[in-house]
C-alpha cells in the first residue's frame, strides 16, 4: 500500500483521457494527475470539427476546455509532450524530453494517427490533408480559401466529413473511394446508393472502384492526380480519410498485451496490473457480441474514460455500454448505435429502404447475434433512436420477421 498520495498519469488529453482525470479528481481529491498530450491545446470537440469545416461553426464553439480549468483541477497539463517510453516495473512514464513520471496507476488513451497518402507524387507536395485534429482543420480551411477544386479520398466517416466541408465550401468536389460504396464495413450497396445520392444532390462527382495512382504537383502542389483506372482529377487540395494506426509504439519493449489496439478486459485494465487503456486505442471487451474490439467513437470514449478513472481509484465497475455515433450527413442525419460491423460472420443484419421527407430517402439496418439485437445503421429521419438504444442495451430478442419487421419501422 502506497503511503505518498496516489498519483495517476494520463497518455493523451481527448475525451477519454480528460474524462479520466475529472473523474478521479472527483474521486481523490489528494491525489496527483499528469496528463500528457503532444497537441497543443487542452481538450476540443472533435465532432465538432466538420462543422468548424463548412464554416457554420466558430473555432472557439470546438473549445471544450481551457488551461485555466486544469489549474483549478489541479490537473498537470502538459501539451506538445510526446510520451517515448513506459517502464511498467519501475512504474514510470518517459517523455522525449526525458522527463519522468511516476505513476501508481496509468490510463493509456492515446488515440492514434490519421495514415498518410502513400503514392508516386505524394511526398513532398502540399496541400495534401488528413483530418483529425484542430490544426489539420485550421491548415484545410486557409487551403480551401484559395482553392477551386477538391478530392476527398476514401470511404470512411473522415473522408465523407471531408468532402461535406469541401462541397459546402462550394469547391468543385470529386469523392474518390475504391470500395464498391461508402461505409462499406456497415453499410449495404442500397445503403451505400442513398448516400451517393446525398452527395450528388450537393453537387459532389461520386466515384467507386478506383484509386489514386500518382499525384501530379506543380510548384510543388497538387495539379491533378491519376488513378488506376486511367481518370485524370483535378484537385487543389487533396483531403485524405483511410484510418488510423493506433499510438501504440512507445509500449513496444514492454510486457503489455497489444493486438489491434491495447487489450483490455471488461474493467479496462491490461495484463500489467495498474495500467488501464481507453478510448480509440482499447481493445476492450463487449459484452453484447461476446469479443474483445475497438471503437473510435465519442460517446464510447468518454464512458471508458469515467469507467477507467473509477477502476484505477480502486473501484470494480465492468464497462457496459451502448456506443453512439451521430453525425451530419450533407442536410441529412447518420446515427451508428452499438456494433454495426457487415464484416463481422457472427452478426446477421436485415435493413429497410423507404421514403423520406423532403424528397429524401431514409434508411435502417439492424444488426444481430444470435437473434439478439446488437446494433443499428440510422439515415434520415432519427425517429426511434433512443427506442433502438433501449433495446440493444436490453439485448431485445427478434426471432421472427414479423418481430424485426415492427423494430425497422419504429418512429
Amino acid at each position: 500500500m502506497a503511503t505518498h498520495e496516489k498519483r495517476y498519469v494520463i497518455i493523451g488529453n481527448g475525451i477519454a483521457g480528460t474524462t479520466a482525470a475529472e473523474t478521479l479528481r472527483k474521486l481523490d481529491p489528494n491525489c496527483s494527475i499528469h496528463l500528457i498530450t503532444n497537441e497543443p491545446y487542452p481538450l476540443y470537440n472533435r465532432v465538432s470539427l466538420p462543422r468548424f469545416l463548412q464554416g457554420v461553426l466558430p473555432e472557439q464553439k470546438v473549445m471544450m476546455r481551457d488551461f485555466a480549468w486544469h489549474e483549478q483541477r489541479r490537473i498537470s497539463l502538459l501539451t506538445e509532450t510526446l510520451v517515448t517510453e513506459v517502464n511498467t516495473d519501475e512504474r514510470i512514464v518517459v517523455t522525449e524530453r526525458g522527463q519522468h513520471f511516476p505513476y501508481d496507476a496509468l490510463l493509456i488513451a492515446s488515440g492514434g494517427w490519421a495514415k498518410p497518402l502513400q503514392v508516386p507524387g505524394a511526398a513532398g507536395t502540399k496541400h495534401i490533408y488528413n483530418f483529425v485534429t484542430l490544426d489539420d482543420t485550421k491548415t484545410i480551411i486557409a487551403r480551401i480559401l484559395e482553392s477551386h477544386t477538391a478530392l476527398a479520398y476514401g470511404g470512411s466517416f473522415i473522408s465523407y466529413e471531408l468532402c461535406d466541408g469541401f462541397a459546402m465550401r462550394k469547391l468543385e468536389t470529386t469523392w474518390l473511394m475504391r470500395g464498391p460504396y461508402w461505409l462499406r464495413n456497415c453499410l449495404d450497396p442500397e445503403g451505400g446508393e442513398i448516400v451517393d445520392a446525398i452527395a450528388r444532390r450537393f453537387g459532389v462527382n461520386v466515384i467507386h472502384g478506383d484509386e489514386i495512382a500518382e499525384v501530379v504537383a506543380r510548384d510543388g502542389v497538387p495539379a491533378y492526380v491519376k488513378t488506376k483506372q486511367g481518370r485524370e482529377i483535378q484537385a487543389d487540395i487533396i483531403g485524405v480519410g483511410l484510418g488510423i494506426t493506433l499510438n501504440t509504439a512507445f509500449l513496444k519493449d514492454t510486457p503489455i498485451e497489444v493486438r489491434t489496439g491495447v487489450v483490455v478486459n471488461e474493467y479496462l485494465e491490461t495484463n500489467v496490473p495498474h495500467v488501464y487503456a481507453a478510448g480509440d486505442v482499447a481493445e476492450f471487451y463487449d459484452p453484447t457480441i461476446g469479443r474483445h474490439h475497438t471503437m473510435g467513437t465519442w460517446d464510447n470514449a468518454l464512458a471508458h474514460g469515467r469507467i477507467a478513472a473509477i477502476n484505477m481509484a480502486g473501484g470494480h465497475e465492468p464497462y457496459v455500454d451502448v456506443p453512439t455515433y451521430t453525425s451530419p450527413l450533407f442536410d441529412v442525419n447518420i446515427a451508428v448505435i452499438g456494433t454495426a460491423e457487415s464484416n463481422n460472420p457472427e452478426l446477421e443484419s436485415v435493413s429497410l429502404r423507404e421514403p423520406g421527407e423532403k424528397g429524401h430517402e431514409n434508411y435502417r439496418k439492424l444488426f444481430l447475434r444470435e437473434n439478439r439485437l446488437v446494433g443499428a445503421i440510422m439515415i434520415g429521419s432519427p425517429k426511434g433512436r433512443k427506442k433502438l438504444v433501449e433495446l440493444i442495451k436490453n439485448q431485445q430478442v427478434l426471432a421472427s420477421p414479423t418481430e424485426r419487421e415492427a423494430v425497422l419501422t419504429l418512429k
